[in-house]
Formats: C-alpha cells, sequence, structure tokens
C-alpha cells in the first residue's frame, strides 16, 4: 500500500463535492445486494450520537462517504503509525473508547494499541495527517462530538477547531485520515456503531422514549428558574458568595443538562467584602434571582437582589457571551420572578409574606411602579420565591412555602386581584432521605406540554433540580402529576425530539486554557493577577493568612451524588515555606488533604477541624490528623465524598506519588448536613501563604468521577 499522506488537498476538494452522490449509489447498491444474499448485521447495527456515547463502550467508526471504518494501519502498535479507512470487519484496530477529557471532549483511544488519535506535532495547518500516539491527553489527542443528520456526527480536535476527514474523500481501502477546517463534508461525517456492551443507543431523530431518573441534576443547584428559548431550555441558580454568580445550564430534552455559563462574571455588587479584602460575604451575594428572554431585542436579562437592599440587572445576547451590569435599583426585589408581557411590558413579582408586583421602564433599568398584589394568610406561614408566568390570558405568580410547599396565586390583571390554590404539601420526594420538592420554576415544551423543575433538600450535598410535568385543570390550574401519592422517582422522557447534544457535568478538566470552563467557581471573588490558566492551571499564593476561609483564590467544583471521587494532579515544587496548598471538603465545617512546605521540606497533611460559627465567623483553623513526608515535586490528591442527605455521611482523603496507587490519609471526615448555609459541599483547590507571598503551584488536571 502506498502512503497518500502528501497528497495535495485542494486538489481533491473538487471530488469530495462529488463524492456524497456516489457515495449514495454505492451504498445503495451494496444494500440492494446484501438484501438480495439475506443482508448482513452489520447494515442494521444502529448509530450512537454525541449526546449517547457510552465511555464504558467501543465504537466502530464508519465514514458517511466511503462506509468504510476508522482502522489503525497494518495493526500497528507504534506511536505515529497510519490512521486510514478500511473495509469494516470490527477488529480491535477498528474498535475505539471514549475517553472523556471533561468540558465535552474525547480522546479516542484504539482497543487494539491502546493508543489515541493525534493531530501529528500538534499541527494546526489543513491536511495534517492524524495519527496515533501514547495518550497525554494533550488538546491535539482530544475531539469534541457535533452531530450533523440522521445520527452521523463529526470530529473537531480542541487543539485547532478542524474535523477529522478522510482524505480527498477518498473511498479506497488505505485512505488516508487528516484534519480539514470543517466544510461538513460527508467525508467529514461519521457513524458511531456501538459494539457489544448491552443495548444499542437509540438515534434522537426518533421520538423520546422509556423514562428519565429524578434528580434530573444531581448536583447543588437551588432557587432555579427556567425558562426557553427556541429548542434550548436554560436554567438559573443560585450561588451566593461563589464567583463568577448566576450560573445557567442548558438543556435540549429537559433531562440531559450542561454548564452553559454565568449571568454575574463577577460579584461587583459595591461591597469589597465580596472580594475577601474588606471583610466576607459567607451567605450573602446571589439569593433566588430570576431569568428571562425578550423577543424584541433578543437579549436575555437577570435580576437579583443582595443583602436585602439592593437589585442588580445583568443582559447578554446570549447565555455564553459577554453578560453586562446595566443597573442598580435602590430596592430589593426579593426572591424576583421577570414576566416579559406579550406588549413587551417588563414586571417583576417579588416579596416574602407580602407579595409585590413592579413594572420597569422601557429597557428594564428602573421601575416605572410597583404595588402589593397578595398577603400570605397567616395560617399558611410564608410565601416567597416568585415566579412570574401568563397563559391563557391569565397572570399566575408561583409561590413557595419553605420548604415543604407549593403555591400558586392567579389574576386576570397584572396587578391583582389574585386568588391562591394549593399545589403541593408535604408530597415525599424523590430523593431518599430528602425533603420535599419546592420553588423552582415552570417551563412549556416546543409541543406545548408544561413540566416544572423544583429543588429537593438533600443536605451534605445541597439543593438538587428535581423535574416532574404539570397538568392543568379545565378551569385553569396547574396539579404536579405524581407516582403513587409522591413526587416520581421516575418519569416518562418529556416528548421532545432533538439531535442536539450536551456535555458531560463530570470528567477531566487538564486546564488547557485560556479561562477556565463554566464548571468552575470561585470562593469570593478571585485575584485575577494571582492566576492563569495554559496547560495547566496555575495558582500563586493570594493571600497570608492561616485561616482558609480568609484565602484567596479558592477555585471550587460541585459534587457529584449521591457519591463521586475527585483527583487533582498537583505540581508542588515553586511553593515556598508556610505554603499550604491542596483539595478540600469546603462548607462552614471543612477538612482538606494538602501539601504544606516548612523549613523547605514538604509532607502531604490530612487536616479536619476548620469550621464557622452561625455568623460565619471562622472558629477552627485545622487540626492535623496524618501526615507523610512527600518529595519530588508532583502528587495527586483524591477525595471521596458521599452526599447522600443524612447526618453521618462521610469523605475519605487519600494520595499517590504514581498517579495509581493511593495510600489513605487521616480517618473519615463526617460531613455537616445543617441547612443554614445553604450552599452544600463543594471540592475546594487552594493555595495560600502562612509566611509571605511568592509561592505557586500548577494544577495539571481535576477528574471527577462516579463509581
Amino acid at each position: 500500500m502506498r502512503d497518500d499522506a502528501d497528497n495535495h488537498h485542494e486538489q481533491g476538494r473538487t471530488s469530495a463535492r462529488r463524492a456524497p452522490a456516489r457515495a449514495r449509489w454505492a451504498a445503495l447498491f451494496v444494500a440492494l445486494s446484501m438484501a438480495a444474499v439475506g443482508g448482513l448485521a452489520l447494515v442494521a447495527a444502529p448509530a450512537a450520537t454525541a449526546a449517547t456515547i457510552d465511555t464504558t463502550a467501543s465504537y466502530v467508526l464508519v465514514n458517511r462517504n466511503s462506509d468504510k471504518a476508522l482502522d489503525v494501519y497494518n495493526l500497528a502498535t507504534n506511536d505515529g503509525a497510519r490512521i486510514t479507512q478500511w473495509t469494516r470487519g470490527d477488529g480491535a484496530n477498528q474498535q475505539w473508547q471514549f475517553v472523556s477529557s471533561g468540558d465535552g471532549y474525547y480522546r479516542l483511544k484504539s482497543k487494539h494499541s491502546g493508543k489515541v488519535l493525534d493531530v501529528s506535532g500538534r499541527s494546526v495547518a489543513d491536511g495534517a495527517p492524524v495519527v496515533q500516539w501514547s495518550d497525554t491527553n494533550g488538546t491535539n489527542q482530544q475531539w469534541r462530538l457535533q452531530d450533523t443528520t440522521d445520527g452521523y456526527v463529526t470530529l473537531i480536535n480542541r487543539n485547532s477547531s478542524k474535523a477529522l476527514e478522510v482524505q480527498n474523500a477518498s473511498t479506497a481501502d488505505g485512505g488516508n485520515i487528516v484534519q480539514y477546517s470543517s466544510w461538513n463534508g460527508t467525508n467529514q461525517q461519521w457513524q458511531l456503531v456501538r459494539i457489544g456492551g448491552g443495548t444499542p443507543t437509540t438515534p434522537p431523530t426518533t421520538p423520546p422514549t422509556g423514562t428519565f431518573t429524578n434528580p434530573v441534576v444531581w448536583q447543588d443547584f437551588a432557587d432555579g428558574d427556567i425558562i426557553r428559548v427556541g429548542d434550548a431550555y436554560y436554567y438559573s441558580a443560585s450561588t451566593m458568595h461563589y464567583s463568577p454568580g448566576a450560573p445557567i445550564l442548558r438543556s435540549y430534552n429537559l433531562v440531559d443538562w450542561e454548564y452553559a455559563g454565568h449571568s454575574v462574571p463577577r460579584l461587583d455588587f459595591d461591597d469589597a467584602g465580596y472580594d475577601l479584602t474588606g471583610g466576607r460575604k459567607y451567605v450573602k451575594g446571589i439569593w433566588a434571582s430570576t431569568l428571562g428572554y425578550r423577543k424584541s431585542n433578543s437579549t436575555y436579562y437577570w435580576l437579583g437582589c443582595t443583602e436585602f437592599n439592593r437589585t442588580y440587572v445583568y443582559t447578554a445576547s446570549s447565555v455564553d457571551g459577554t453578560w453586562t451590569k446595566k443597573a442598580r435599583l435602590n430596592n430589593c426585589y426579593y426572591d424576583a420572578g421577570l414576566l416579559i408581557d406579550d406588549d413587551d411590558t417588563m414586571y417583576v413579582a417579588y416579596g416574602n409574606g407580602a407579595i409585590s408586583v413592579a413594572q420597569l421602564n422601557a429597557d428594564g433599568t428602573a421601575q416605572v411602579r410597583a404595588q402589593q398584589v397578595f398577603q400570605t394568610p397567616s395560617n399558611i406561614g410564608t410565601l416567597e420565591g416568585a415566579r412570574f408566568y401568563k397563559r391563557g390570558g391569565y397572570y399566575y405568580i408561583w409561590l413557595t412555602k419553605p420548604a415543604n410547599g407549593q403555591y400558586v396565586l392567579r389574576s386576570s390583571s397584572p396587578f391583582g386581584p389574585y386568588e391562591m390554590r394549593q399545589v403541593l404539601l408535604d408530597l415525599p420526594g424523590p430523593i431518599s432521605g430528602g425533603g420535599v420538592p419546592h420553588q423552582g420554576g415552570l417551563v412549556q415544551t416546543q409541543a406545548g406540554d408544561w413540566w416544572y423543575m423544583a429543588f429537593t433538600d438533600a443536605f451534605p450535598g445541597g439543593r438538587m433540580p428535581t423535574l416532574a410535568p404539570i397538568s392543568w385543570s379545565a378551569d385553569g390550574w396547574p396539579s404536579v402529576q405524581t407516582v403513587n401519592g409522591r413526587w416520581g422517582t421516575t418519569y416518562n422522557r418529556p416528548n421532545i425530539t432533538t439531535t442536539k447534544t450536551v456535555a458531560s457535568m463530570i470528567g477531566k478538566d487538564t486546564f488547557a486554557g485560556p479561562t477556565l470552563g463554566h464548571r468552575w467557581e470561585w470562593n469570593h471573588n478571585p485575584d485575577t493577577s494571582r492566576f492563569s490558566v495554559n496547560n495547566g492551571l496555575r495558582l500563586q499564593t493570594a493571600t497570608v493568612t492561616n485561616d482558609l476561609y480568609s484565602a484567596r483564590n479558592t477555585l471550587t467544583h460541585r459534587i457529584q451524588g449521591p457519591s463521586s471521587t475527585a483527583t487533582v494532579e498537583l505540581d508542588y515544587s515553586a511553593m515556598a515555606n508556610g505554603d499550604r496548598s491542596g483539595l478540600a471538603m469546603l462548607r462552614q465545617s471543612s477538612a482538606w488533604i494538602g501539601v504544606v512546605k516548612t523549613n523547605g521540606t514538604t509532607r502531604v497533611v490530612m487536616t479536619d477541624g476548620l469550621s464557622m460559627n452561625s455568623s460565619w465567623a471562622t472558629t477552627g483553623t485545622g487540626v492535623e490528623r496524618a501526615s507523610a513526608a512527600v518529595s519530588g515535586g508532583r502528587i495527586w490528591l483524591r477525595t471521596t465524598a458521599d452526599i447522600r442527605p443524612g447526618s453521618s455521611r462521610t469523605a475519605t482523603f487519600s494520595y499517590s506519588t504514581d498517579g495509581t496507587n493511593f495510600v489513605p490519609l487521616g480517618p473519615a471526615f463526617t460531613l455537616n448536613n445543617q441547612w443554614e448555609f445553604f450552599m452544600g459541599y463543594r471540592f475546594g483547590i487552594f493555595n495560600y501563604a502562612t509566611q509571605s507571598l511568592g509561592g505557586a503551584v500548577t494544577v495539571r488536571s481535576f477528574d471527577l468521577t462516579t463509581p
């Protein structure tokens, strides 16, 4: 076989554009021929898509233009070996496993050689060869799946942003695999055919079938607001003292979600305490806020009240774009719910007990009028957490009775008068040991169905988004569809057909840069001059303190429930004497594993006993429970956390000097499940000084896995 790697790609562009017709006729001929002799099982194998990747399975990648499979040429096992296409035989050299790199990227690992697809020499040029190479998790080995049509996907390289392609639209055995600018040619489209491992996946071009399980997101996203814009669903949540704030999740089917953005890029709330320089703002900042979309100007709006006395307005043209602070209103829309009426007027429902409605000016930056529209009856107690809707000519204010009930108000005018109905009270929830689903919001699908995304208290992990269908009575009142008298653990999937995909909310992040992904939030605003992201997260010490709760630039990540493991690869070679760097279980009662440098020597240490009181002042800076001498400048730190609801859940700590063999360190740490801190436990990556600034560490990777 000759090597065609140096063929001129432009010379083949015309033939590439002609290729789809040839491929279709060839495929039809083959299919008819096989049908005449009874067919082959290979033809009927179903395709996977970006939304249905199973990282435990193996796949054969079949090119749409040639009907041939991605193949390690000549069964090679060496670095740099050619990748070609070849007639499909399902051998190990044609089977590939998807290994998550985080943020929706994967390495494609050969079952035959154990090596991964690699753009040779980290090239960004069109026509650069794709080879196999030992897995380094480099960005030139990472690929993102993008759906096209009929269950086919393109694979986009993270380093070059170019697509995996059969060079010159070849249909021959041995055709070379290269990268090229994505133009959606059929020679860039691949069918992912699962090999064994259980029931094949179903292409999402068919109506959804089956069920989903609550919680739909087992991570801490409370006080949610939910909207639909076109075929995309967006969910906004509270973050209090974490920055950036007001995270936005995105879904195309209400069940599978991804991190999409933050409405508040920095906690710019006119108080230095949010920087951990003029005080501290634990359990302040962003509480229940609201997200809306205005069709008239194609703009997203976020509104939130901070510290009971001021409301901020942020806007953006896309949820994952640049959000800008547009206004500060010197009154508090407590637990705000935004409604943009049919005539484009903007209203906000808000309040605690006394429920009010405000009308905003034309650009949503000032109040025109406000009045109380409802007083909660004394026998109910408190109603809050407002969401504001319009349906069938009626205005609805959706309210929660914390933390066990949901009520709805209805009127023919935004300013009332309103009548009230109970939606649920003390309804058993879907999480064993958890609370009653409540608060959250309603959303209508493209098909006209209504769904309720509430949250369920599940401490120590936090408050978890929980989904259920809504029915409407003939006279226009909503109710939750229950299963055997309780909020269902499972329901039939929403009737939403989509080929759109989302990235995993767990997995590995190698901090390729130049910015952090949306999965990350700092404890208070960071000092941006003291960190950088470029093939690793470099954390220079930003604070001299003996108190982790006062240390700037602690980077946090939500814990995946019901249990998960975080592993950090840490380069500590540039630490200074007195520095402490590691991985924490962070809440008002905390513990950590990390490296401590003292008088030129380094130890790995497990520390617990970090605590705050009910005013969020530090009452304990930690007690060292175990340690071991380490050297060499590199270490892997690991924390495994059980965040199922309950009072006796624990986290354990371990470390490794080779990334493979982990040694337990210290006793199990019992997690605090009190609700008053509101936010659940998080993993926290920290680096602070106790003597003087100047030291630094580099976090090479963070990996979040589940059992």
